[in-house]
């Protein structure tokens, strides 16, 4: 428990520099991640591919603020941000895909990840990190943490979300601890077509991995109608 405290802990002190990257900055990176991960040869092939298209999403839908007219004159600007730190498990059925597609959407929206895979799977999951660390990432972004159970990992209180990919009683199970945490409501994330991929696939999948704000610039001092912000005052 101690160590999975501790690799939380890295994630989270990096995590407002990640985020504060921007999307078009994340995205260039990850793109040079897909273009390590597609030199393994034809088995990454895939995962490659699943990278940029995370991309191609997140540049579509999150790399825009949206101007919010406000009526007392000041500036009001929704905008998405990444939520904290998600975690990434799998069961037998994790494929590269899956796997890279669910870390290219979580690190694009602006999450750091802890990732927790069955021992068959370490071999790949320590491969795409590595590469991803080559590509320019930080190295306490992505971070894989060795568990005999992953329920301390979906217990833990600074755990905003869970990506995951399993049969449907994997899902279910999964669920089943998020549904009993205290605290904050952990998001669930799951893929369990690991052939037509429905979840991962689909072409707004990294909103699921975001958080919106809104930013508020008062420009009254400058020609703004300040009558308004008199109205409800009490004294009308």
């Amino acid at each position: 428990m101690n160590q999975l405290n501790s690799i939380i802990e890295q994630c989270e002190a990096v995590w407002e520099d990640w985020n504060d990257q921007g999307v078009a900055g994340r995205v260039a990176l990850l793109q040079r991640w897909s273009d390590t991960v597609s030199a393994r040869g034809e088995a990454f092939a895939d995962a490659a591919k699943m990278i940029r298209f995370q991309c191609d999403n997140a540049e579509r839908l999150l790399d825009k603020v949206h101007e919010l007219p406000g009526p007392t004159g000041e500036t009001n600007e929704l905008y998405t941000v990444g939520r904290g730190t998600f975690a990434i498990t799998g069961d037998a059925s994790l494929t590269h895909v899956t796997l890279c597609g669910q870390l290219a959407a979580a690190l694009v929206a602006g999450n750091c990840v802890v990732v927790s895979v069955e021992g068959t799977h370490t071999d790949m999951a320590d491969a795409v990190l590595a590469d991803l660390v080559k590509a320019g990432c930080p190295d306490r972004v992505a971070i894989r943490v060795d568990l005999d159970t992953n329920a301390p990992l979906l217990a833990h209180p600074n755990i905003v979300g869970l990506a995951t990919t399993g049969t449907l009683t994997h899902v279910r199970d999964v669920n089943r601890q998020l549904a009993q945490r205290q605290g904050v409501i952990a998001a669930l994330v799951a893929e369990s077509d690991t052939q037509l991929y429905p979840v991962i696939g689909a072409p707004d999948y990294v909103l699921r991995f975001v958080t919106e704000r809104t930013r508020t610039i008062n420009i009254t001092a400058v020609g703004g109608n300040a009558t308004l912000l008199e109205l409800g005052s009490g004294e009308h």
